[in-house]
This record gives structure tokens, C-alpha cells and sequence, in this order.
């Protein structure tokens, strides 16, 4: 585990055939109010575990987990992880929430050629990811946890209902899969995908100040370069249409 600042650390993806994501530890550890934002792709829930506890973290400090969106590389080992740390709630967007309380699953594959390879690859059960949502979130909310305080935007496009955490006293921006580092953005053809309402969700980030992007994947980026998002808006923009 890394520690990016005071009350923020990440535990890098450990890609395989398919991407793991990066799990971000938030909150102040005197708080004793630790959140989760995301889980990680299948199986890799040991490791993380792992790390938590190589950096001495107690587990049931952490009361939540918030998902950023709910493709497989993001909440695939959200069983794993709550096993370990026990009674932590599941925070989700309501409109990927009530999708995985109806059993719907199309959210967390993307593509059903995707769904049948990925449950042969982990042996995945068909109800895998028919869960109960603690807390459905809908954009707009600050959230108080562990000390911070975190604002709440709703980013479709990526997918349905994908949301950015984003702390404003520290110009901290996660994003999961909506923005990334070197000028990419995360891919718009999977289910509940959107072009433009990607485009939007874009428009709307650039709006905000900031010094620190955590995205899902691949680098971690501190001073961001101002206009850093209208720059990737300008770029990709003749793409999201």
C-alpha cells in the first residue's frame, strides 16, 4: 500500500488477463472511519487484505465500500474483501444499485461474450453479484467520513452509474474509470455506456479544481496541470458523439 497524503492511500491494481483496479484506503486513521472505493477485479482479494494489513490498518475500522461503478475489474472481489473485514457497508449510485439488487448483471460484464469467458476464467456462480446495497447514492451528496469531507458527482458515460469522489479542501479527484493520467479516458461501448453523456461528465469535472487525480487505473497523478480535463475534453470530444 502507498500512501498518497495524509488520510489517502492506494492499493495498486495487480493486473492479469484482465485489469484489476486500484482500491483507494480514505479517512484519517485516529477517526477509526476508514472507507474502501472499490474492491478490485476476482481473486484479488487476499492481496489486498494483505496489504491492509502489512500496513497495520485495522480492519474493522473500515465501514464501508464505495463503488466508483461496478464493472467486474472494480467490484469483483467485494466478496473477498468483506469476508476479511466483516460487517462494512456497500455504497453504490442508485442506478447501479437497483440493477444489482434485481440480480441484473449486465452492468458489472459489459458484453455477454465477457460474462461467459470471465465465469469460466474465476468460476464465477450465475448470483454472484446479486447484492443487497447498504446506501444508494445520487450525486450531489458531501459525505463526512473518516474526518474528510467528500462531495458526491454523478459521471455516466463510462457506465450508468458511475460516480467521481472528490475532496475539496485538498483538490483530491477520484474518478474511477471516467479519466485517467496521460490524456485518457475510460472506454464508452460496454453496457450502460454513453458518448456524450461521457463528453458531459467531463465537461462537468473540468470544472473543478484539481491538484490530485486517483484514477481506477494506471498512474497516480499530483499537480495535475491546470485545464488538465478541458484538455481531454478538446481531444476526445469529436469521439463522444
Amino acid at each position: 500500500m502507498i500512501q498518497i497524503i495524509d488520510g489517502l492511500a492506494v492499493i495498486p491494481g495487480r493486473d492479469d488477463m484482465i485489469p484489476d483496479s486500484h482500491v483507494y484506503l480514505v479517512g484519517y486513521p485516529e477517526s477509526h472511519d476508514l472507507s474502501l472505493i472499490d474492491a478490485g477485479l476476482t481473486g484479488k482479494g487476499k492481496f489486498k487484505i494483505d496489504e491492509l494489513r502489512d500496513a497495520s490498518i485495522p480492519l474493522q475500522d473500515i465501514k464501508r465500500i464505495i463503488m466508483t461503478h461496478t464493472h467486474l475489474d472494480h467490484i469483483g472481489c467485494l466478496s473477498e474483501l468483506r469476508q476479511a473485514i466483516g460487517a462494512c457497508e456497500l455504497w453504490v449510485h442508485k442506478i447501479e444499485a437497483d440493477e444489482l439488487e434485481k440480480g441484473d448483471d449486465r452492468t458489472v460484464y459489459g458484453m455477454d461474450m465477457f460474462k461467459q469467458m470471465c465465469r469460466m476464467q474465476y468460476s464465477i456462480p450465475e448470483d454472484a453479484f446479486t447484492l443487497t446495497v447498504d446506501r444508494k447514492l445520487q450525486g450531489g451528496e458531501v459525505l463526512n467520513m473518516g474526518g474528510m469531507a467528500w462531495e458526491i458527482i454523478h459521471v455516466p458515460g463510462h457506465s450508468a452509474g458511475g460516480i467521481a469522489l472528490y475532496n475539496r479542501e485538498l483538490k483530491v479527484l477520484i474518478p474511477g474509470d471516467v479519466v485517467y493520467a496521460d490524456y485518457a479516458i475510460g472506454r464508452f461501448d460496454l453496457f450502460g455506456a454513453d458518448g456524450p453523456e461521457l463528453k458531459n461528465s467531463l465537461l462537468r469535472l473540468s470544472t473543478y479544481d484539481i491538484q490530485i487525480l486517483l484514477p481506477g487505473h494506471n498512474q497516480v497523478v499530483k499537480n495535475v496541470p491546470p485545464g488538465y480535463i478541458t484538455s481531454i475534453v478538446k481531444q476526445w470530444g469529436p469521439y463522444l458523439v
